[in-house]
């Protein structure tokens, strides 16, 4: 069976028509928009002493981890529940678009969105805040795409069993309060006790987060590197298993 491949004018379509949907629902697009400038502005104002460079760069590492989670996984639960129940995705199997184009698609503006504004909280916040710009932006682009796309599958997962778009802020709950409590978002995992560290390591977002830390920081070490690279491709393969298994493309009856 051959793989799936994307079309860049179906994608560039399928995309459009979903950030006219995004645009239309201002409170929610406002709050995205101005969410970096906020972080920003309130860390500046609480930080003080010798370690607030130290502590302003583990927060802007982990305003990353936020925005990823907020406007990728978050927001796009939403837009793909919606999507179902309004037969939007029904729709678009019967035309050209194949399986992976309508979820790229959907999910290409809240993409968008989230490198924008990542892009915005790194460079301003290290303007702002005084703290060195990332040691390897290399890494930290790689980090961040691999979160844009590791998410995006698992909130394709999550409204499989979501029923509406009511209830999407129960059911992405669980994995928002595991990432932000295990997977190193303020707190590196490692600083945990025990067992707790080492199951913090295998949560579906500390791979990406070591990274992210790895490529503003730098100095990881190569085996370091490898094991967060290993933890999200583990994690990408596992969740693309799962969206071809449990995926929803019509409303439940």
């Amino acid at each position: 069976m051959s793989m799936p491949t994307l079309s860049p004018g179906r994608l560039t379509a399928l995309g459009r028509c979903e950030l006219t949907l995004l645009v239309r629902n201002r409170a929610a697009l406002s709050v995205a928009l101005l969410m970096p400038a906020l972080m920003v502005f309130v860390l500046r104002s609480t930080l003080s002493g010798d370690t607030a460079a130290a502590v302003a760069e583990a927060t802007l590492t982990g305003g990353i981890g936020m925005v990823l989670m907020l406007v990728v996984y978050m927001n796009l639960v939403s837009a793909f529940v919606a999507r179902r129940e309004e037969l939007v995705l029904k729709r678009l199997r019967t035309g050209e678009a194949n399986d992976l184009e309508i979820l790229a698609g959907t999910a290409l503006p809240a993409a968008v969105l989230a490198v924008g504004q990542i892009t915005v909280l790194a460079v301003a916040g290290a303007a702002a805040l005084d703290v060195r710009m990332p040691a390897n932006p290399l890494l930290l682009a790689a980090a961040v795409l691999a979160g844009v796309v590791l998410l995006a599958g698992m909130a394709a997962v999550t409204s499989s069993f979501t029923r509406n778009v009511e209830s999407a802020g129960l059911t992405t709950l669980p994995l928002f309060l595991l990432t932000v409590l295990g997977s190193g978002l303020f707190v590196p995992a490692d600083s945990l006790p025990g067992v707790l560290a080492s199951v913090s390591e295998l949560l579906p977002l500390s791979g990406v987060m070591a990274l992210v830390r790895a490529g503003w920081s730098g100095g990881a070490e190569a085996y370091d590197l490898l094991g967060a690279a290993l933890n999200t491709l583990a994690w990408v393969m596992i969740t693309v298993f799962a969206v071809q298994k449990w995926f929803r493309w019509e409303p439940r009856r």
